[in-house]
Parts: C-alpha cells; sequence; structure tokens
C-alpha cells in the first residue's frame, strides 16, 4: 500500500488525476448530474478561456518569470480590435479578427519584454504595473460601454459553432463547441513546441538556472523576450475567443480571473520558481479547477466560496512539491537548510 501511494505521490499528474476522480465521485454522490456527458460538455466551454491563459502562463514561469498582467490584456486586445474594425464597417473573417487580437497582445507583451528584459525591472512589478495601466485606460477611455449587436458577424457565427448535440436534463441541447479543438491543438503545439524546439529547450534551461545559461552563451534575453510576447499573444486570442463566446465585448470580462489560472497551473506542476512545468499537469490543473467550479454551482454552494477553493489550491500546487522535494532529501540523508532573505 505505501509503495502504491509513493508512486501516485511522485508524479503530480498522477496526483491531479486521482484528485479529479476523488471530486467527481465526491460530487457525483451529491448531484448526479455531475456525472451526465452534459455536464460535462458544459463545463469544456468554460474551460477554453482559462486553458489559452494558462498555457502562456506556463511558459513564463517554465522560464522563471511571472505575468499577472495577462487578463488586462487579453481585454484590451479583444476590444481594440472589435473597436477597429467596427469603426471600419468590416468584417473580415473571424480567422483575421483572432490574428489582430494577437498582434495586438503581442505588442502589448513586447512592451513587459522591453521593461523587463531591457530595464531589469523585477518581473511582477513590471507586469502589475501594465495591469494596473491597462485597465486604468479602460476605465478611462471606455468605462463600462459594451459592444453587443454590433459585433462582428463572424464573432456571432462563432459562438454557435458546435459539434454534436447533447440533450440535458431540463430539455435543452449543448454542443461540444469547436474551440475546444482549438485549444487541443495549442496545447499539442505548446509541447511540441517546449519539448522539440531549440527555443522551447533555451526557455526551460532559463528557468532552471539563468547564470548557467548565460555562461554557456544561450541567448537569453531574446528567449525572455519571445517568452513575454508570447504570453501577450496567447492573451490576444484568447480575449477574442471569450468575446466570441459570451457575444460581447465587455472591457471588463476577465478581471479577477489571474488567481483562478495561475492556480491551475501551479497546480498542475508548474515551478513558481522557473524550470520546472507540463503541458499534461497544465491541462489537468484547468480541467481540475474548473470541474470543482461548475459542480459547485450545481449543488447550490454560493460562486464566493469559489474563491476560497481557488486560493486552497494554489497553496496545495506550491506545498506539495516543496514537500515531495522535502522528502527526496530526507531519503538521501542531506541536510535540511533554511533559506532566509538576504
Amino acid at each position: 500500500m505505501k509503495s502504491i501511494v509513493s508512486s501516485i505521490t511522485e508524479s503530480t499528474e498522477r496526483v491531479l488525476l486521482a484528485v479529479i476522480v476523488a471530486v467527481l465521485v465526491f460530487f457525483g454522490a451529491l448531484n448526479p448530474t455531475v456525472l451526465s456527458v452534459g455536464h460535462f460538455v458544459s463545463i469544456s466551454r468554460s474551460a477554453i478561456i482559462v486553458g489559452f491563459l494558462a498555457l502562456g502562463v506556463l511558459i513564463v514561469l517554465l522560464q522563471g518569470g511571472i505575468d499577472v498582467s495577462f487578463t488586462a490584456v487579453a481585454v484590451a486586445s479583444m476590444y481594440i480590435t472589435v473597436t477597429l474594425f467596427q469603426s471600419l464597417e468590416s468584417d473580415p473573417g473571424i480567422v483575421v479578427l483572432i490574428l489582430a487580437s494577437v498582434l495586438v497582445g503581442v505588442a502589448f507583451g513586447l512592451v513587459n519584454a522591453f521593461l523587463i528584459v531591457g530595464l531589469r525591472i523585477p518581473t511582477l512589478l513590471a507586469t502589475l504595473g501594465m495591469l494596473s495601466l491597462v485597465r486604468g485606460c479602460l476605465l478611462f477611455f471606455v468605462g463600462t460601454k459594451r459592444i453587443r449587436n454590433e459585433l462582428p458577424q463572424s464573432m456571432k457565427d462563432l459562438s454557435r459553432a458546435t459539434v454534436g448535440e447533447v440533450t440535458l436534463e431540463n430539455g435543452g441541447v449543448i454542443g461540444i463547441h469547436v474551440t475546444i479543438f482549438a485549444l487541443l491543438a495549442a496545447c499539442v503545439a505548446v509541447w511540441a513546441f517546449l519539448k522539440w524546439s531549440v527555443l522551447g529547450r533555451t526557455i526551460i534551461a532559463i528557468g532552471s538556472n539563468r547564470e548557467a545559461a548565460v555562461r554557456i552563451g544561450l541567448p537569453v534575453k531574446p528567449a525572455e523576450t519571445f517568452v513575454y510576447a508570447a504570453v501577450g499573444g496567447l492573451a490576444g486570442g484568447a480575449g477574442l475567443l471569450s468575446a466570441a463566446l459570451i457575444r460581447e465585448a465587455d472591457p471588463f470580462s476577465l478581471v479577477g480571473d489571474e488567481l483562478t489560472v495561475i492556480a491551475a497551473v501551479v497546480l498542475g506542476g508548474a515551478s513558481i520558481t522557473g524550470g520546472r512545468g507540463s503541458v499534461l499537469g497544465t491541462v489537468l490543473g484547468v480541467a481540475l479547477i474548473t470541474i470543482v467550479g461548475g459542480s459547485l454551482i450545481l449543488i447550490g454552494v454560493p460562486a464566493k466560496f469559489q474563491t476560497l477553493i481557488v486560493g486552497s489550491f494554489l497553496l496545495l500546487g506550491v506545498a506539495l512539491p516543496a514537500w515531495r522535494e522535502s522528502r527526496k532529501s530526507r531519503l538521501r540523508g542531506e541536510p535540511r537548510v533554511y533559506r532566509t532573505a538576504s
């Protein structure tokens, strides 16, 4: 029994799978609807935007940095793109709209890169400043003006693009949204990039030991610049998809989701100090948080309680790897080292 528990706890992915199964069994006992196909299809739609944002957070955490401005970048990129084509009275198609929003997001990411890589401002301070600046500009120049009926028709069409149909218990019909396949494709692309590309391996090497990466001649600054541009690009695309899914360009639609996304990535095994993390773990982290959030609603738990759950998951995601490393050190007979701030 002890060896079984040990083999499970050695892998973050196995731990998450075990927790997901336990959560489903628990909530399924309270409300059988949790285990219905319709419920899984419904929560998969909720996981799409969180999943895209989580991929960007994974990349920046692997590099050893942090970005808390991605939700503001997502909303700003989306709103700028929709407003631009609305003023041009043009609907170039959903692909062009997404690409335009991605490019705007990349521009924001490059500003972050200039602050962090060029001016060497600490990542948390730089991105926190960007978060406040972008949201302040949205509040000052846009206010709470939402764009609904004036959305490009291609965005409205995307909101209704589903594959297959599942009948819910209340008689409603829901289908698997096509963007879930785009998310799966993005996950595969990020996995392949991190595993097989030179740039991807460089990013992981920087997160593991930046000083060593500099000494062996790796292109550290270009790689770091790419990371923040990539986070911005993924956020821009996610922002446009978010507006399409809810059929509304809301300048504050993703406010407060930073904690949820970061918690999902950390829960998936990504280290906040860099160098460790996986796409599979991130996907499982997103799945767990989405399942818990959707299940709490079904059993009648207030939405405010979800913040407590997310915070608990974030602490668990940080504590579990620390406990595992401490356990390995004790087994190797290494002395315990206490680190204090210098």
